[in-house]
């Protein structure tokens, strides 16, 4: 009790967090097929299919590191917030991803391949910093060494994505 206030612990669920990781690979590659699905361009398809399997690849690693955090450290699997450095950007990263709609949805068919891409650096983005908040949350027993690769190879998609568009302009 804090000045006759009774003080609450918010408890943050490792099976939640990555159960929503999950869901952003499955909507990312869900984005990417769907983009391929607009362009004749062999080269564009290629590009995006791609990086749906990638997406898929990560959902499936997402997925055995909360299996692994199950059958290894059932002990661990909910974190107080307060045991972990508040950064305000990561927190609101993190939050933001509660709300969203499946990105592909998000597309018309009447977006050009320009659209397209700078839609996808910035998901690819915003799954950087959830996986960078994810990671203060994760024992290191459950793979957050995983995380941190999984955020280089989003970087990576990054700078195919940046890549192409430069090529377009």
């Amino acid at each position: 009790m804090k000045d006759g206030v009774k003080e609450m612990s918010v408890g943050f669920n490792a099976f939640e967090a990555f159960q929503i990781a999950e869901q952003i690979e499955r909507n990312g590659a869900g984005f990417y097929r769907k983009a391929a699905e607009l362009f004749d361009d062999p080269g564009t398809c290629k590009m995006f299919l791609q990086l749906a399997d990638w997406e898929s690849d990560h959902e499936e690693i997402f997925a055995n590191m909360r299996k692994q955090l199950a059958e290894e450290a059932p002990g661990q699997r909910t974190f107080k917030l307060e045991d972990v450095p508040f950064d305000p950007k990561v927190m609101a990263g993190l939050a933001v991803f509660g709300v969203r709609t499946e990105p592909a949805s998000e597309l018309s068919g009447k977006e050009n391949i320009t659209d397209i891409l700078n839609m996808a650096i910035e998901k690819e983005k915003d799954s950087i910093v959830y996986y960078t908040g994810l990671k203060g949350f994760v024992p290191a027993q459950a793979g957050k060494d995983k995380i941190d690769d999984i955020i280089k190879e989003e970087y990576r998609h990054i700078k195919i994505l940046s890549q192409s568009l430069q090529q377009r302009e």
